[in-house]
């Protein structure tokens, strides 16, 4: 048997909102928080029971850089507060150079912007300022499918513990991470076999709690050294399922080492969730890459440099968030329009805060200016919006 046939019955509409944001990562977050803050009545759904993604459920407890490692931060606005709430516990610190307004640029350049949190209180933390920011919070929720009519999406069909129902919706946000609503809305996707097992993981030796930052080696083009293994989409169920037993035989197989060698050793936490790094993300009008380093964008809604290198500075347009055929769907995060190396850069914390605020801004002002689109927004207002949010458009670093 191929198929079979669901029988059609009426789905209650369990809420109306302005913007509903698909995905509690470090990307929604920053999505529902700005469009609430904007004026938008506003929704999270997590299909998980916490919110931060791989920042948190995933033991990534890295705040990477919010500058360009030449000593000029680029990142501000909810980047940069949901930086410092990272560490509201006091696990680490601001670097000394960064914590003043006009910081020695030397010692900047020499100290990049970053910290180090305990992703549990991070996670507790996010909870709360989400719910501060007058967002609707639904956990164990999941996206089942959208309900489009020309060409816009009208609900969102949800799955939780009271059955399925519809969201209604006059703009939604992707922060799934895996392009899951652009996928069900029949956008153009890309998905890659680049993923490989991983799986961050805390033990205590016997002394005190260690960290192993735990994974294959790793390249975003798609090309692996032998000991890599198989590679992943995570596009499927079957595809997940074997990541994560994969990823789970190797972690077995790391303890055992470690016993070998400290017979105290004794694991404590490890991921919640996948640790997929990119799986599946939307193609926009414009797939942001490597060369775009220093190109500016006319609707440039904010900046990013790159992790992995000193020197690099981007400018995100709306045009690489924003749907192609659903007007009032646009991404965040990691499965924003970026291809190859760009997407690396893209998928990480501070990033997806970025393109998380500017997603979240953006779908507030379609829906108060009752448009249909978001190629119909008034780019530089939207622009005078963030910038007056703190967020950095500064096109001083632009060569082309």
């Amino acid at each position: 048997m191929k198929s079979m046939v669901e029988k059609e019955k009426k789905i209650p509409v369990s809420g109306a909102y302005d913007v509903v944001v698909v995905g509690g990562g470090i990307a929604g977050v920053a999505a529902a928080a700005a469009a609430s803050r904007n004026g938008a009545k506003t929704c999270l759904i997590e299909k998980e029971y916490g919110l931060g993604g791989l920042a948190t459920l995933g033991n990534v407890i890295i705040y990477l850089p919010l500058c360009d490692g030449m000593g000029n931060q680029v990142i501000k606005g909810l980047g940069e507060e949901l930086l410092k709430l990272s560490i509201k516990d006091g696990y680490d610190e601001i670097p000394d150079c960064w914590k003043k307004r006009n910081g020695d640029k030397k010692e900047r350049s020499e100290k990049r912007y970053r910290v180090d949190f305990n992703p549990m209180s991070y996670m507790l933390e996010l909870e709360e300022f989400i719910c501060k920011n007058g967002v609707k919070l639904y956990y164990d929720t999941r996206l089942c499918s959208v309900i489009k009519d020309q060409g816009l999406i009208k609900g969102l069909i949800v799955e939780n513990k009271g059955g399925r129902s519809v969201i209604a919706c006059g703009a939604v946000v992707d922060a799934s991470g895996d392009a899951d609503v652009c996928f069900h809305a029949g956008e153009k996707t890309v998905s890659l076999n680049t993923n490989v097992r991983a799986g961050w993981f805390y033990y205590f030796d016997g002394k005190k709690v260690q960290l192993k930052p735990f994974t294959k080696w790793y390249n975003a083009d798609g090309s692996f050294r032998s000991e890599s293994g198989r590679a992943f989409s995570g596009t499927d169920a079957d595809d997940v399922t074997d990541f994560v037993l994969e990823t789970r035989k190797m972690l077995k197989k790391e303890l055992i080492s470690l016993k070998k060698e400290n017979p105290k050793i004794d694991p404590l936490f490890m991921t919640s969730i996948p640790a997929m790094r990119m799986t599946r993300r939307l193609r926009g009008k414009i797939e942001l890459e490597e060369s775009h380093d220093k190109h500016y964008f006319d609707d440039c809604v904010g900046m990013t440099g790159d992790w992995r290198k000193n020197g690099p500075v981007f400018y995100i347009p709306l045009r690489a968030l924003a749907a192609v055929k659903t007007g009032n769907l646009i991404t965040a995060g990691r499965c924003i329009s970026a291809k190859g190396e760009g997407w690396d850069t893209m998928r990480v914390i501070p990033t997806c805060a970025v393109t998380g605020e500017a997603a979240g801004a953006a779908s507030a002002m379609l829906c108060s200016a009752r448009k249909k689109s978001f190629a119909e927004l008034d780019i530089p207002r939207l622009q005078d919006l963030l910038k007056s949010q703190n967020v950095l458009i500064d096109r001083k670093f632009a060569i082309s």
